[in-house]
């Protein structure tokens, strides 16, 4: 059956209406939202648009657009509260309020002072970003810890690095650009670029192009 001759009293037909309009409810929703993070300027909004340029190219719901964003993803919420509260002070009033009312991922906590634009979260669920910094274009999946030993020891990420579920990243550290952290590492000591982070504690492969 073609998309002109359809039945519209057919179920696939009613479902795929039904889920039509309850995305468009949805966005509708979050509209206000979008409004808050469309205040943003200057270094922080390259940043922002970064995000939802690389959301847009990872994901099926984006297409480049916000509100979708917004719409389907907590992660992607709890990342523009980011980029809010460090847009100014008008901005962290708005994220402050978007927190409450449109609630992000609550189990993904991104305390890190400096993350770069294109920052990409999948699923981002039971996940600490607490870096001393974070590069460009970075990939952070699900039960993920960036953190410290000590207040002051916080790893660092460079460009391009993509950090794999359930590892580890502790100390006064620097994970070069293009690097990767494999699934359950435990990384206490620097990752050259374009290395990889294997195992527990953390061996280092070369890359591919380099190994033997």
């Amino acid at each position: 059956m073609t998309e002109t001759n359809r039945d519209p009293s057919s179920p696939t037909t009613a479902y795929a209406s039904v889920r039509s309009f309850g995305s468009l409810l949805a966005q509708a929703w979050y509209s206000p939202m979008l409004l808050a993070v469309s205040r943003l300027h200057g270094e922080h909004r390259r940043r922002f648009d970064a995000d939802v340029r690389r959301w847009s190219e990872l994901t099926s719901a984006g297409n480049g657009s916000t509100l979708r964003l917004l719409a389907a993803y907590p992660e992607f919420r709890t990342l523009a509260c980011y980029r809010m509260r460090r847009g100014g002070a008008r901005s962290a009033i708005g994220a402050a309020i978007c927190a409450i009312i449109y609630p992000g991922e609550r189990t993904l906590h991104l305390t890190c002072a400096d993350i770069g634009a294109g920052l990409f979260i999948q699923h981002g669920f039971a996940t600490v970003v607490a870096a001393r910094k974070v590069g460009e274009n970075c990939w952070i999946n699900q039960q993920v810890t960036i953190g410290f030993d000590r207040p002051n020891d916080r790893p660092s990420l460079g460009d391009n690095v993509s950090v794999h579920a359930g590892a580890k990243v502790f100390g006064d550290i620097t994970v070069g650009d293009g690097a990767k952290v494999g699934a359950n590492a435990v990384v206490r000591i620097d990752v050259p670029p374009g290395y990889t982070a294997v195992g527990v504690p953390a061996r280092l492969l070369p890359p591919k192009s380099q190994r033997s």
